[in-house]
């Protein structure tokens, strides 16, 4: 008998499958990583393996929840442009593939922000101009010679450096915060996805040892 798709409400024939992108948020009761998906992995989350809990209607709408997810975007794409700007300059074929890897990492991450919290960037800051480049290339990589084979894992000691920042500074928002509030919900969530980022980095590390 005719149903309807639970995510455009169209009216479906008998066996007909609609939208079958239809994903669901959840967020682990634990380490508060939220996470969207087509399903559960087995009710456990794959941070650190604590009981994971659906939202439905989610819509971080408020003042203080909009701030967080500002903050975080700007932090995800002060990343990009790291990692991008790195894997340009880096002179050792190898070495430019594992920042290739790293570089793509952070894109997916830009846009999973994007789609947990219905943000979206203007194309004019995923864009530099080149002068903007330059400058931002010279003050950031000050220090890096990029025809050296130190290069690339220097990058990661910045990267891993960079990326424990902005975890500790959600997780000190959050700790200031109100208890049980909104905006410490947010900060919570974005300093467990921080935290996945440093283990993520920290194990590729490895690579150059």
């Amino acid at each position: 008998m005719p149903s309807f798709c639970p995510k455009c409400h169209k009216v479906l024939d008998e066996d007909e499958i609609c939208c079958a992108q239809v994903r669901y948020t959840w967020r682990c009761k634990d380490c508060h990583k939220l996470t969207t998906g087509l399903a559960l992995p087995y009710g456990k989350c794959f941070l650190c393996g604590g009981q994971l809990q659906v939202l439905e209607d989610r819509d971080p709408g408020g003042p203080l929840e909009l701030r967080a997810i500002r903050e975080a975007l700007q932090f995800e794409l002060d990343a990009f442009h790291f990692y991008r700007m790195a894997r340009e300059r880096i002179q050792n074929p190898q070495n430019r593939i594992i920042l290739e890897q790293l570089y793509e990492h952070e894109v997916d991450h830009l846009h999973e922000l994007e789609e947990k919290y219905h943000a979206h960037l203007d194309p004019s800051v995923i864009d530099l101009d080149a002068g903007a480049e330059k400058r931002l290339s010279e003050w950031l990589f000050r220090d890096i010679v990029f025809t050296d084979e130190t290069a690339a894992p220097r990058v990661y000691e910045m990267a891993i450096e960079m990326e424990r920042r902005t975890r500790d500074y959600f997780r000190k928002v959050a700790a200031e915060a109100v208890e049980g509030s909104p905006e410490r919900v947010v900060y919570l969530e974005l300093a467990a996805e921080e935290e996945e980022h440093v283990a993520l980095l920290e194990a590729e590390r490895e690579q150059f040892r």
